[in-house]
């Protein structure tokens, strides 16, 4: 009974070992968490019909400084529904610094018809070049930080 015991006890540790062992690892298959992948599931994120995430996805690809999402969002800034979509893809396009991006916050913080968007797209172009003058003359800016 004993050597049943041992002998049923040697097979089954025997199988388990050696099936985790010689486990096949896919190494083809692209990572989940590469920033690509990131970047496309915010991508497919910006054209969802919930508002949050929209919103939530037009954030992070500014923090991402997503150079393929500046279209998008250009878009989203042009039509999108509400305010704080306007307002985030404003901000958005800022933190990328795409020139395209840029020109139409310059733009649009002159001639919106939206009151509200105007002014808040005038103070990102003008935090914008705020940040630009001082990366361009360093010593100017010293200046005026130690005022």
């Amino acid at each position: 009974m004993k050597t049943r015991w041992f002998f049923l006890v040697a097979i089954l540790s025997t199988l388990l070992f050696t099936g985790s062992t010689f486990a096949d690892v896919n190494k083809d298959a692209p990572k989940a968490n590469t920033y690509e992948a990131i970047e496309m599931n915010r991508l497919i994120g910006l054209a969802s019909d919930n508002q949050g995430l929209r919103v939530s996805c037009t954030f992070n690809l500014g923090e991402m400084k997503s150079e393929k999402a500046v279209i998008p969002l250009m878009k989203l800034l042009r039509e999108g529904e509400t305010y704080e979509e306007r307002v985030i893809a404003a901000l958005s396009l800022i933190k990328i610094g795409n020139a395209q991006g840029v020109y139409l916050v310059s733009r649009l913080a002159k001639f919106c018809e939206c009151d509200k968007t105007r002014r808040i797209c005038e103070k990102f172009y003008n935090g914008y070049l705020y940040e630009k003058y001082k990366e361009e003359h360093p010593a100017a800016s010293a200046t005026l930080a130690s005022k």
